[in-house]
């Protein structure tokens, strides 16, 4: 079963596969696959990767098709020109406007578009097509001294992958926090059980939306020493699902499985006393329909697809509304995450690794590959939590 999405005259498909697993390609207004795209995409099969690098691709492809360009014919500077039409800063004549209506695309996003051309070109480059811009974009420079510390074996390293086409300067990351009270507000605004719990695990658990509205019941070990004696505290573990009903996946992908009933691995989180007490608020009250089959946490409340999954556009959609009757503005899921961490990182005094472990960020740091992973049961760690959550003062 496929799901298209119009994207100008190309389309990107989605491909539901048997096992519930995902897949993304580009076609052609009438159907047919475009074929380049494709063995590329196919590179990065079954990962997210492949589902952002479709829709940054499709763009590119669009315009090449606009400049009359073929794989063969496209130089070095004609991406750059693309960059710069898209939002990049080159200092070029740019051409016709393109993406008129759409803002340039951010300095992540910008990044993400170059690594997207750069590995469409070299994989083209490697089946004998425009081997000369693929020596172009198959470039190298010095380690930086963020790559040696990243290596641990650092000194050993003398080149570094460069790409010419991303973004210049330093990077600086601005994200976007909550406003002060915003929590508060969104609970006195929020109309059911199920949406005080929402707001509460995301700003309590520093939750992604795909791992909030991906949970199963069984994840749930909301009592000291659960049965899986990964955790003496209550806790969660968030599990990468491909075959969700609604959809949702969690980002990270530890291995897990259930043994008689109790499930192991995953990526543990720490619960709050306030995420334990809605959950049995969302849990008593009516709003969860009794016998579903399904064994997702998150329901639909109305309509024809009551108590079916909650999909995460369902969520983001509440969320939207909520802050908007709050006076906040529309409030996006990701906000929660990141107040979280921050709050964490000012209550551990600095520690990066309180911060990483508690959130659940994947870093390529050196605290992360040399030094591994805080323990959850650290005092440190524990304290942190406590006065993110209002226990400590």
């Amino acid at each position: 079963m496929a799901r298209r999405v119009v994207v100008g005259d190309l389309r990107v498909q989605q491909i539901h596969r048997k096992g519930g697993w995902r897949s993304w390609t580009i076609v052609w207004p009438e159907g047919s696959i475009h074929p380049e795209a494709d063995r590329f995409l196919r590179l990065h099969d079954g990962s997210g990767t492949q589902k952002t690098y479709a829709y940054f691709l499709v763009d590119h492809l669009r315009w090449l098709e606009r400049e009359c360009l073929t794989f063969e014919r496209v130089v070095l500077q004609d991406l750059e020109r693309y960059m710069g039409i898209v939002g990049a800063e080159v200092h070029m004549p740019l051409g016709e406007p393109w993406r008129v209506g759409k803002r340039p695309l951010g300095r992540s996003a910008l990044s993400i578009a170059a690594s997207c051309l750069k590995g469409f070109y070299l994989h083209q480059a490697s089946l004998g097509v425009n081997a000369d811009l693929g020596e172009k974009l198959d470039g190298t420079r010095l380690p930086s001294r963020v790559d040696r510390r990243r290596s641990f074996l650092g000194h050993v390293k003398t080149a570094m992958p460069a790409n010419p086409l991303a973004p210049k300067g330093p990077h600086r990351r601005h994200p976007k926090m909550l406003p002060g009270g915003a929590r508060e507000q969104l609970l006195e605004t929020v109309n059911s059980a199920r949406d005080r719990m929402a707001v509460t695990w995301l700003a309590d658990g520093g939750l992604r939306i795909g791992e909030l509205c991906g949970l199963h019941l069984v994840d749930l070990h909301l009592r000291e020493n659960a049965a899986c004696g990964e955790c003496r505290s209550p806790h969660l573990h968030v599990c990468h699902r491909p075959g969700n009903p609604n959809g949702a996946e969690a980002k990270t992908k530890h291995p897990w499985r259930i043994e008689n009933g109790t499930i192991t691995g995953g990526l543990i989180k720490r619960v709050s006393p306030a995420m334990v007490h809605t959950y049995f608020d969302y849990l008593t009250s009516s709003e969860y329909p009794r016998g579903v089959r399904h064994g997702m946490l998150l329901v639909q409340l109305h309509g024809a697809g009551a108590g079916e999954p909650w999909a995460p556009a369902g969520a983001r959609r509440m969320l939207g509304r909520a802050g908007k009757r709050a006076g906040l503005g529309a409030v996006k899921p990701h906000a929660f995450r990141h107040s979280f961490t921050s709050a964490v990182l000012d209550a551990a005094d600095g520690n990066l690794l309180i911060a990483r472990d508690a959130g659940g960020w994947a870093s390529a740091a050196t605290v992360d590959e040399v030094y591994g992973h805080v323990d959850i049961h650290d005092p440190a760690f524990d304290v942190a939590l406590r006065t993110v959550w209002g226990e400590r003062k």
